[in-house]
Order: structure tokens, then C-alpha cells, then sequence
């Protein structure tokens, strides 16, 4: 939080517009489509919430199937079985860890042989990378899936120039306290169909009826985000760049400073767009490195460092246990071997270095 977070959350106040809505919060939406490149949007309590109607708005209903990444965090799948859907789980590509194309399409040809195309994709950016989008936006389109895309950890990353995010029919943000902008809890949906946006809105304020009485003919949810926090969201928007570059300074110097230990290795960023380096994620091989990624985690707490794995796949779940997979090993790999370090906008150099220590003393290399 800075100075300007404070003045503009003190303005808001002043104004009297505390919730659920005001002025800062049709500004909040307005920039921030106009940020990422979207016609229109509406602002919301959580990415969850947002993800939960963009599949209610796009159509989905019990029964249908609904297609994920495997390789996320349960929010991602959570929503699908909110509508009374059933999710299916596709593994990871190694450039990427997002959702493998490859995979897709052989599971789409496979489907369309037997008549059974699902309805639609949650489509997830991870870790501040996009997915490879074209090849997956174009098997969509031919197989009529519907792609609702998870962008929640991908604010600021880029897909050929352009935000992941805006290419399905919605995307969905995150302003968790642990993203890259925050609100303390939000969400947004944006989408180039106004119509869509403007349901998923009255859905999050209760479906209350037009009329002057309070009537309502549809299930609703007290969704909207108020205008408290749209106004701490619009100042934090302001910074989102630097912040940005931030983070992939502090990912360059983990590579300099861990350079050249055997059996580490970065996520990488693909040749399409840029990583916001949300997160700065390593594999640890524990053959080559000679300790597992879990003994350089406790290594790091030992030294009140928090670190963290990689996100366990969905398929792994218990809650997800006995749903349709396609693939699963990379994605398990990633996970027995990814652990996420120390990678704030505002961690100083002195932390990151004690950061680094810990790990070179892992690896045996003082």
C-alpha cells in the first residue's frame, strides 16, 4: 500500500459512497476495461465470483461438461461444479504450464467422433503466463466450446500484445491481497458483449427486478464489489506497470544470483507474450540438485522464509477424485518438483539475497 491508495480510500469516505456502489466503482470498471482492453466490465467481490458468473452468464447448466486446466488452484474448477457441471482436466505443456493444445485437440477430435462436445473451457493463465491462446482459441471455435478464460494470476501479461484474458467470450481477474494489484478481496469480469456483462451485474446485485418494489424472478448473489474497495482498485491500477516490472526485476536478479546450480530451473517464459512474473516459480530435480523441492522449503522456514509448492493439480484433488482427465504427468512434475519463492513488488534486495543464500546452501554451493 502506498500514500495514494490511502487518499483515494479517504476520498471515497468523504464522498459518503461507501457501498455497494458509487462513483468509484463505475470509474474502477470503466478503467479498467479500457486497461486490459476489453468493451465493458463489472466489478466483483472475488475473482471466484467473477469466474462463477462468466459460466452462469455464458450458459452453463447442470450437467454440461466443462473443460479445465489440471495445473491450478481450486477456484479455477470450484465454480464449474457451483452451476452443477461436471469438470474434465487437461495436463500442462512444459513451455508454458498452462493447458497443452495438443492435448485439447486430440480430445476434442475424440469427442466429436461420439457426438460429445463439451460446452466450454476455463482457460487459465498461471503464474503470470499466458497460455498459448491461438491454438486453442481456433480448436474452440471449429468444435463450438465456449472459453471462459481465468486470468486472476495473469494482470500484466501479454498474448502477442494483447491481455489474456479478452479473447474468450468473459475473463476473469483477481484482486486477492496476494495478487499483483489488490483490493484486499476482488474481481473482475470484463467481456466484449455488453449483454453478457450487463446479466452478470444484475445477477451480482440480488437479480432484483426492475420495478420500483423489490421483485425478483431469478436466484441472485451479492456479488458487487463496493465502493470503498473500487476506489483503492483504481489506485492501484495506477501503479499496475511498475509493479509489473517490479516483479520481472525480481525474477531477473533470481536468476542471476541462482544462475548455474545443476538441477534448478525457472519457469520459462514463452515466445508469445510476457510473463508478469506473478510469481517467481523454480523446479527443483532432487537427483541433480540433491535435495527435494519440499527439504529447500522447510530449509527456507527454518530461516522465516515462507515459500511454497507449486499448485497441486486438480486431478489430484480429493474433491476432484474420479473426474476425466486427459494426460496428467507434466503437471504432476510440476508440482512434485515446483516450489514458488519470496516474490513481492516490494521485496528488498537484502530479503531476496537471504533468499538466495538459503538455496545456494542447499544446493551445496556457499
Amino acid at each position: 500500500m502506498e500514500p495514494a491508495d490511502m487518499a483515494m480510500v479517504q476520498a471515497a469516505f468523504t464522498s459518503n459512497w461507501i457501498a455497494p456502489s458509487g462513483p468509484d466503482l463505475d470509474a474502477f470498471e470503466k478503467e479498467f476495461a479500457a486497461k486490459v482492453g476489453a468493451r465493458h466490465a463489472t466489478a466483483v467481490s472475488s475473482g471466484t465470483a467473477a469466474l462463477h458468473l462468466a459460466l452462469k452468464v455464458t450458459g452453463i447448466q447442470p450437467g454440461d461438461e466443462v473443460i479445465c486446466s489440471t495445473l491450478t488452484f481450486v477456484a479455477s474448477a470450484n465454480p464449474i461444479r457451483y452451476l452443477g457441471a461436471t469438470p474434465i482436466f487437461i495436463d500442462s505443456d512444459r513451455e508454458t504450464w498452462n493447458l497443452n493444445p495438443a492435448l485439447l485437440a486430440e480430445f476434442l477430435e475424440k469427442r466429436a467422433r461420439i457426438g460429445r462436445i463439451p460446452r466450454a473451457l476455463v482457460l487459465v493463465h498461471l503464474y503470470g503466463q499466458s497460455a498459448d491462446i491461438k491454438p486453442i482459441k481456433e480448436l474452440c471455435d471449429r468444435y463450438g466450446v465456449i472459453i471462459v478464460e481465468d486470468a486472476a494470476e495473469a494482470l500484466g501479461a501479454t498474448y502477442h500484445g494483447k491481455t489474456p484474458g479478452t479473447f474468450g467470450r468473459c475473463g476473469i481477474f483477481s484482486f486477492n491481497g496476494n495478487k499483483i494489484i489488490t483490493t484486499s478481496g476482488g474481481g473482475m469480469l470484463v467481456s466484449d458483449d455488453p449483454i453478457l456483462v450487463q446479466q452478470a451485474k444484475f445477477l451480482a446485485t440480488q437479480a432484483r427486478d426492475h420495478e420500483e418494489y423489490y421483485q425478483h424472478s431469478q436466484i441472485g448473489y451479492n456479488y458487487r464489489l463496493s465502493n470503498i474497495l473500487a476506489a483503492l482498485g483504481r489506485s492501484q491500477l495506477r501503479v499496475l506497470d511498475a509493479r509489473v516490472a517490479a516483479r520481472r526485476e525480481t525474477f531477473a536478479r533470481y536468476q542471476e544470483l541462482l544462475d548455474g546450480i545443476d538441477g534448478l530451473e525457472f519457469m520459462p517464459e514463452a515466445s508469445f507474450g510476457r510473463s508478469s512474473r506473478w510469481l517467481v516459480c523454480v523446479l527443483i530435480d532432487p537427483v541433480r540438485f540433491g535435495m527435494n523441492h519440499e527439504s529447500v522449503r522447510l530449509a527456507l522456514g527454518a530461516e522465516n522464509i515462507e515459500a511454497r509448492s507449486v499448485w497441486k493439480p486438480m486431478h489430484m484433488q480429493p474433491l476432484y477424485e474420479g473426474c476425466e482427465r486427459i494426460g496428467g504427468a507434466v503437471a504432476e512434475q510440476l508440482f512434485d518438483q515446483g516450489l514458488c519463492l519470496p516474490s513481492g513488488s516490494n521485496l528488498p534486495m537484502y530479503d531476496l539475497e537471504r533468499v538466495v543464500a538459503v538455496v545456494r546452501r542447499c544446493a551445496g554451493r556457499v
